[in-house]
């Protein structure tokens, strides 16, 4: 089994930073893509960004520019930097991997339990 456990969430006002962490653990071989969701009250989860094999990053319209996803594969630890934060940035945000368990196995998805990030002056 595989447990990611995130940690950095918080309040803030307005054009302020916050910093979220994923690491993941358990029976890992090795971690194909690892993302960050969020969920706003009302709306439906959406991806944020994502990194694939520590190489290419993805990002929705919305947090171009202002988010950073970055991969630390010695601590199997994913980050979010969050800069320039809105109001409309405040949700619950989730990290989800697609995780080898094994050698010549396909990856499984993984979900994090979620942290709250609020924006609010």
């Amino acid at each position: 089994q595989v447990q990611l456990v995130e940690s950095g969430g918080g309040l803030v006002q307005p054009g302020g930073s916050l910093r979220l962490s994923c690491a993941a653990s358990g029976n890992i071989f090795s971690i194909y893509s690892m993302n960050w969701y969020r969920q706003a009250p009302g709306r439906q989860r959406e991806v944020v960004a994502g990194i694939v094999n520590n190489g290419p990053t993805n990002y929705i319209d919305s947090v171009k520019g202002r988010f950073t996803i970055s991969y630390d594969d010695a601590k199997n630890t994913v980050y979010l930097q969050m800069n320039s934060l809105k109001s409309e940035d405040t949700a619950v945000y989730y990290c989800n991997a697609d995780v080898v368990t094994g050698w010549g196995r396909d990856p499984d998805n993984y979900w994090g339990q979620g942290t709250q990030v609020t924006v609010s002056s």
